[in-house]
């Protein structure tokens, strides 16, 4: 299979969100309106947001959360694995929606002109890491790859 660009599956909205609430209720963590507007944003967003992205559309909908709200839920849903954390170079890491247990996993693409982030999966990559892990007796549980370089539109003005 060839690799896919752009349209990667994300965990359902739904179902991500329900799953995320109930984990953190089960660590202890209880409910409040602030952190389960967070929760439901990055639930229903298409891939990555910074913090700031997040807590300004969360202002925009008219929701009164802080970015210190925002920055708090982002660290109980990675403590939890609830959201991936994909580090682009600059200032500030962006987040998505992720299961535990790998389901929807993919990789990034990082535009180092623009900052534009295609996610993408590819089946020979994932047998390539794995053949790479059996080779050296190594057991991967997690993995990222970003690959960084220029997206087509920055290409083609730079070209």
């Amino acid at each position: 299979m060839q690799a896919k660009a752009h349209k990667v599956d994300s965990p359902p909205a739904e179902r991500w969100v329900a799953f995320a609430e109930a984990e953190l209720r089960a660590a202890g963590h209880r409910s409040s309106a602030p952190r389960a507007a967070v929760v439901d944003l990055i639930g229903r967003q298409d891939c990555v947001l910074t913090a700031h992205e997040i807590a300004e559309e969360l202002r925009r909908r008219g929701h009164g959360v802080g970015i210190a709200t925002v920055y708090r839920t982002l660290e109980l849903l990675e403590r939890g694995k609830l959201v991936q954390r994909l580090d682009v170079g600059g200032a500030s890491a962006r987040y998505e929606p992720a299961f535990p247990g790998g389901e929807h996993h993919h990789h990034h693409l990082v535009c180092e002109r623009c900052g534009r982030v295609t996610p993408f999966e590819d089946d020979d990559l994932e047998r390539a890491i794995a053949e790479l892990a059996d080779r050296l007796s190594y057991r991967v549980g997690e993995h990222d790859v970003v690959l960084k370089g220029s997206c087509p539109r920055c290409s083609r003005v730079a070209g």
